[in-house]
């Protein structure tokens, strides 16, 4: 697909998927808020993948059918994974890497550890593999009814910002709303990603033929009492905005070592 022309000016391509799934709320939501920016083009899974991470399809085929859910905004649901959406989104649909890439809007939070699992977030960090500048969006919110007028409004905002200006082909940001009606949010925070993460235990039950089975359950806990954490802006209303990359290289560390087995060597 090539650019859209648009008052002698170039449209810019805005590729947009999520891991709620095509029909989603958030979805409708985010696509709906930033549609007079840019060509909009939806590639989003056909079910449910939160959770996934950054899983891909490897085992078996692919499906990717056209839907009429956005009305006159193209779309197509996958049968994989958000991550497996971005990749044929480029190849497939697009035929070229989009300007940029949102994902969301989550039903749920991203913040703190939740980026590593989330499939929201691996969406918006593919594309930052791809040299494609992207943004994740989740509002901490689970309700199929969830009011996603503040999270759309600040969406807008963000995704005018980056496409009117020059930024790193490998931006990514995680951006998480909290649960409040709009004019209740006191505004974008540049965050740190906290050090909090669920206590996890499992519930070990029986099925009616006595065998076991287990839920996974937990409560969140936050270990991280410093004022320039996500956790902490949401907590006071603000929108939290954490710059993150697929780089795990703890650098600090990595000095370190080289100081310490070269001495040793």
């Amino acid at each position: 697909m090539a650019k859209e022309k648009h008052s002698g000016k170039e449209k810019p391509v805005i590729l947009i998927t999520n891991d709620d799934g095509v029909t989603a709320p958030g979805i409708k939501a985010l696509t709906s808020a930033v549609k007079d920016l840019g060509k909009v083009v939806v590639v989003a899974p056909d079910k449910p993948q939160s959770g996934m991470g950054h899983a891909i399809t490897i085992g078996h085929p692919l499906r990717l059918t056209a839907v009429e859910t956005f009305g006159d905004i193209e779309a197509h649901q996958c049968s994989g994974t958000p991550v497996d959406c971005v990749k044929l989104a480029v190849d497939k649909v697009l035929h070229r890497k989009p300007d940029i890439c949102l994902s969301g809007i989550n039903h749920g939070a991203n913040h703190s550890i939740n980026v590593i699992y989330s499939g929201t977030m691996s969406a918006a960090l593919e594309a930052s593999i791809e040299s494609i500048p992207s943004i994740g969006f989740s509002l901490l919110d689970y309700s199929i009814e969830a009011d996603f007028t503040g999270a759309a409004y600040y969406a807008h905002l963000l995704v005018k910002q980056l496409i009117s200006k020059s930024v790193d082909k490998h931006l990514c940001l995680n951006v998480n709303i909290p649960p409040v009606p709009k004019e209740l949010l006191k505004g974008l925070k540049v965050c740190r990603q906290a050090y909090a993460k669920y206590e996890e235990r499992f519930d070990e039950r029986h099925d009616p033929h006595g065998k076991k089975y287990y839920w996974l359950t937990g409560e969140f806990q936050n270990f991280d009492k410093g004022k320039d954490t996500d956790v902490w802006a949401l907590e006071n209303n603000y929108v939290s905005v954490v710059p993150v990359q697929f780089d795990l290289t703890n650098y600090e560390l990595k000095t370190k070592l080289q100081k310490v087995l070269t001495r040793k060597l």
